[in-house]
């Protein structure tokens, strides 16, 4: 009887489907709405499986135009980086239902652990976290 029971059980986990991360490429308008984030392979090559996000346009035009510089990083060979284009996702990898990666806020000048996720197909859910403390945003599909 046990036999059996462990047979249907390993059985049972086998044919259980596998959450997989949906693809969250794309433009995206942030949760201000102040900027469409694109989100792309990060490499050329095939096998690479990152996904990175980039500046691809402002909505609300930063304090000091659309040259803006990166002013706030805390690294000063960093700060005449254009935001236009700036990375601000990095290095996200699938993890079951979800992506993780780091996130950076350019008004801040800070980088955090991050999870992104969608949540139907145009809507991204976007968690900046430090420590057991997270922050949640709903970034929009350009349309």
């Amino acid at each position: 009887m046990m036999k059996w029971l462990g047979a249907l059980i390993i059985v049972a986990a086998a044919a259980a489907p596998a959450h997989a991360a949906e693809p969250v490429a794309g433009r995206w308008v942030t949760a201000e709405k102040d900027a469409v984030v694109a989100i792309k392979p990060c490499g050329r090559a095939a096998s690479d499986k990152t996904v990175c996000g980039t500046v691809d346009k402002f909505l609300v035009p930063p304090p000091d135009g659309l040259d803006q510089r990166d002013i706030n990083n805390p690294d000063p060979a960093l700060r005449k980086r254009r935001l236009l284009g700036l990375p601000i996702l990095s290095g996200f990898t699938a993890d079951g239902d979800l992506w993780r990666g780091r996130i950076y806020d350019p008004k801040s000048g800070k980088s955090y652990r991050s999870v992104i996720r969608r949540k139907g197909a145009n809507v991204l859910e976007v968690k900046g976290c430090i420590g057991p403390f997270c922050q949640t945003q709903v970034w929009k599909r350009v349309s």
